[in-house]
């Protein structure tokens, strides 16, 4: 029998996998802590300078009118320090960056669990460091070293979330995946109300990733990577145990051995097959572009929560809460071939899905141009509120069809380089709040430009709904295969293949 013959033969979401699921999609909450973290810890109270007079030298000194405890307020990061917190910010998403191009292609290559369980250590450790950091410079240290092991561990865990359970409970499960991810950005609104000393914020926020790395370590490697790479045998294994304890009893699995793991030239499949593979290069082109313009409106409107007057806690919450609704909408429209939307009857799936969702928040941020900013229903702020919803529903799909669009010997590394340019958006976002100081529609200007012409490009891809995930890169580049996806969204792509097999005939 095949992969997804065998999952449905001992439960493609069985009690156990669960379970497993479960501590993974909890992991969200603890990443979401992270990552939102400057947000509440780098905020900047009220202040005004004043003169100072020491020793006949007269200085300027500084007065917090606001009892907030930050790293603004401890180490008077105002004025011409101010870029440090937005540095400390980015510092992170550089951190994850070079995570995803390190631990992605790695855990292709020794295995998901190993990858997962070192990095999720050594998050927990230097987010200790962040907590007890004596300075500025160490506290920027600790937040690049923090998202360096994000980077490697939350791939990996999202990966895991899909590859224990069949294909098609993919989309559901990577849509609880991020939802979570959402529900942990609100729930850090109101630890940090809560707890207002930023280094006792930063500890609670920590504990939760200690805990669940002890979860975690009793749980396998992931069948579908031993199975890719030609481990049958350990395979056959864990699917056997899966129907143990899901009830089943020890039912016999058979997998078909696989002919071969390896890609072009017998070399195991790595980073660069994505340049080099005719059909990957075009994918991965256009996906890189996709999740960064997701990462940067996301990102870019998630922490303008902080540029926002008012209750910081109270705005953080609610751009976690109004992501909310995306999910279930992402989970009716990406399994539905077709669907009735209000007043038009569409086609809908993953790519016409995603392009819909990027279009429309880039144009909620461009009608916050033109509507009041305050003193109304229809404002500024509620029309940013609805082109976060729209862009946490296009990252949600984003994340489950990339991980459909690559074959499974390569679909770390696909998705660690995807999640590479991601972070560039990242990296970018802290900034773009501060654009407003050029011009107080700028910020979302760009997020106008970049979601329409990110929905544009997303057309170009292929539709995965109701078809069969490759395994190995000789599966993808077959002609079985690609009969099976859309002729007029794989005619560029056929041609590439045509041409590379003439060029190896030369």
């Amino acid at each position: 029998m095949d992969l997804e013959e065998a999952f449905q033969t001992v439960g493609e979401f069985g009690r156990h996998q669960k379970r497993m699921v479960t501590v993974l999609i909890f992991l969200q909450i603890y990443m979401a802590f992270q990552s939102m973290l400057i947000v509440l810890v780098g905020a900047a109270p009220e202040y005004h300078i004043h003169p100072v007079t020491e020793a006949g030298d007269t200085t300027k000194g500084v007065t917090f009118t606001e009892d907030v405890s930050s790293i603004v307020s401890e180490w008077f990061l105002v004025n011409e320090q101010a870029y440090k917190v937005r540095l400390a910010g980015s510092l992170f998403f550089a951190g994850v960056l070079i995570g995803n191009v390190l631990f992605g292609p790695l855990s292709d290559k020794i295995g998901r669990k190993p990858v997962f369980l070192t990095g999720l250590f050594f998050e927990v450790l230097f987010g200790y460091g962040t907590a007890l950091a004596p300075s500025y410079e160490v506290f920027a240290l600790s937040r690049l070293l923090v998202g360096l092991m994000n980077g490697g561990m939350a791939l990996v865990c999202f990966v895991l979330t899909q590859e224990y359970v069949g294909k098609s409970y993919w989309a559901m499960t990577g849509t609880l995946t991020n939802m979570t991810f959402a529900v942990g950005i609100s729930l850090f609104a109101a630890l940090g109300y809560c707890i207002r000393p930023w280094r006792s914020l930063a500890t609670a926020a920590n504990c939760p990733g200690l805990l669940l790395f002890l979860l975690c370590v009793t749980l396998p490697e992931s069948p579908r990577w031993l199975y890719s790479q030609g481990h049958t045998k350990q395979a056959e294994d864990i699917l056997q145990y899966f129907a143990v304890r899901n009830g089943k009893g020890r039912i016999p699995i058979k997998l078909r051995r696989t002919v071969s793991a390896s890609g072009p030239g017998g070399s195991s499949p790595g980073v660069f097959q994505l340049v080099t593979h005719p059909v990957l290069r075009w994918r991965t082109v256009v996906l890189m572009y996709v999740w960064y313009v997701c990462s940067l409106v996301y990102y870019g409107l998630t922490l303008n929560a902080s540029e926002d007057k008012g209750n910081r806690y109270l705005s953080v919450a609610m751009y976690g809460l109004v992501e909310l609704p995306a999910y279930p909408l992402c989970m009716y429209f990406i399994n539905k071939p077709w669907c009735v939307c209000v007043w038009f009857y569409f086609r809908a799936g993953r790519r016409k899905s995603l392009a819909v969702f990027l279009a429309f928040s880039g144009v909620s941020c461009l009608l916050t141009m033109v509507v009041p900013v305050s003193g109304s229903f229809l404002n500024a702020t509620s029309l940013a509120l609805v082109g976060k919803l729209m862009v946490s529903a296009a990252f949600n799909i984003v994340y489950v069809y990339t991980s459909e669009l690559y074959p499974t010997v390569i679909r770390n590394a696909g998705l660690g380089v995807c999640s590479m340019s991601c972070r560039v958006g990242g990296i970018l976002a802290p900034f773009v709040p501060s654009m407003r100081s050029l011009h107080a529609s700028l910020p979302f200007m760009v997020f106008c430009l970049s979601g329409l012409s990110a929905g544009c490009l997303g057309l170009l891809l292929p539709e995965t709904l109701d078809k069969p995930s490759a395994e190995t890169l000789d599966e993808l580049s077959s002609p079985a295969y690609q009969r099976i996806l859309e002729p007029q969204v794989h005619l560029l792509e056929e041609k590439h293949l045509s041409d590379n097999n003439e060029a190896d005939s030369d």
